[in-house]
């Protein structure tokens, strides 16, 4: 009985055939970069950036020596030197059992969970050891009186603030969310857990990259609803600073016309950016409208010129900079406690800004300020 013949070629035929399909495959590939590289105004080569050359400006010796200093913060105890008035002071007049353990100790502790992630248990433990070398330390808090102080801290945002005395400040909006579980992407796509998010809102200051408003939610609130708290808390924060907040930028998320109306009541300049096709009707906004025409008059790029619209990634570099250094996930299982932890995440980071610049800690100023 006869073998019938495979289709597929065999031997010397089908090397001579994938030879042949290699050469045009990589004549296609050539021809098909050297159309694209037509389109981009070269041979193949890399695409033009659009806009000015950006000029590095900063002075990377100083900034280098600030990151070191930051070294001295994390095993600071200035705590110590206020603890037994910082504690008398705390029991005045207080009912029940008195405070054995300042507020500075509890600030400093809750730094340390969330730059370093101990846990509370590692918390204790980082205490006793400390007393062994350090014997001015009184003996440690247990690790369960330690969680109730410090999910209580009282660090308010205005106390990690930079100074803005008769200064005209630039807001930036924008939002992100943190996972509420430190699962990873195998859990996820194998087994479709899905715990959802909190998210995170912030407005930060231009100069200072500073965030001077936070508000904290569940992943179902939307960017434009919490913008008129976030741009209400940030002009009374940074009022109490001695400024004043002359402009608001925030994404396309944030173009409706209450956000517009919100501005206009408060006399900050819209750095909104507009969608394409936004109507040049009032409707209720009289200022969208305005800004809406000038948008489409000058175009993007002279827009984003002129009010700056480039420098709204200060907002996106704060919430970068949050994750990379206390990392994407909360470590609380209740939604209260959540909130309060990824909080504290921001407020601990405005507080190392604030030691770069000014070198003072938010846990050595505690008494001063109460």
């Amino acid at each position: 009985m006869k073998r019938a013949k495979s289709a597929e070629p065999r031997g010397r035929r089908a090397r001579k055939e994938a030879g042949k399909t290699t050469t045009t495959t990589t004549t296609h590939n050539k021809k098909k970069l050297q159309k694209r590289g037509n389109k981009r105004g070269g041979s193949g080569g890399k695409k033009e950036r659009w806009g000015r050359h950006y000029e590095d400006k900063r002075n990377w010796r100083e900034y280098n020596e600030k990151l070191v200093e930051r070294g001295g913060m994390y095993v600071s105890i200035d705590f110590l030197e206020s603890w037994g008035k910082e504690v008398e002071r705390m029991n005045e007049g207080k009912v029940g059992a008195p405070y054995q353990y300042p507020e500075s100790l509890m600030i400093f502790l809750g730094f340390v969970y969330v730059m370093f992630r101990f846990g509370y248990r590692e918390l204790e433990g980082f205490l006793r050891k400390l007393k062994e070398y350090i014997p001015a330390v009184p003996a440690a808090p247990d690790y369960s009186q330690i969680w109730r102080r410090v999910r209580e801290i009282g660090l308010n945002i205005q106390e990690t603030l930079l100074s803005h005395h008769d200064e005209d400040v630039v807001i930036s909006l924008d939002s992100s969310g943190v996972k509420v579980s430190n699962r990873g992407e195998w859990m996820r796509e194998k087994w479709k857990v899905r715990r959802g998010w909190i998210k995170v809102h912030v407005a930060v200051d231009e100069r200072g990259k500073q965030c001077v408003a936070l508000e904290v939610t569940d992943e179902a609130v939307g960017d434009s609803r919490m913008f008129k708290p976030l741009v209400e808390e940030a002009v009374s924060n940074i009022k109490s600073k001695g400024g004043r907040v002359r402009q608001a930028n925030g994404d396309g998320g944030y173009d409706t016309k209450d956000d517009f109306n919100t501005l206009d009541e408060m006399g900050v300049t819209p750095g909104i950016k507009m969608r394409k096709n936004a109507s040049t009707r009032a409707r209720g906004s009289p200022l969208r409208k305005k800004h809406v025409r000038e948008y489409k008059e000058l175009g993007y790029k002279k827009w984003r010129d002129k009010y700056r619209y480039g420098y709204r990634w200060r907002a996106e570099g704060n919430l970068s900079a949050v994750k990379r250094l206390t990392g994407e996930c909360v470590r609380a299982v209740k939604l209260e406690n959540m909130l309060r932890e990824a909080k504290m995440k921001f407020l601990f980071y405005n507080a190392i800004l604030k030691f770069d610049a000014t070198g003072e800690l938010p846990w050595a100023t505690t008494i001063s300020q109460k």
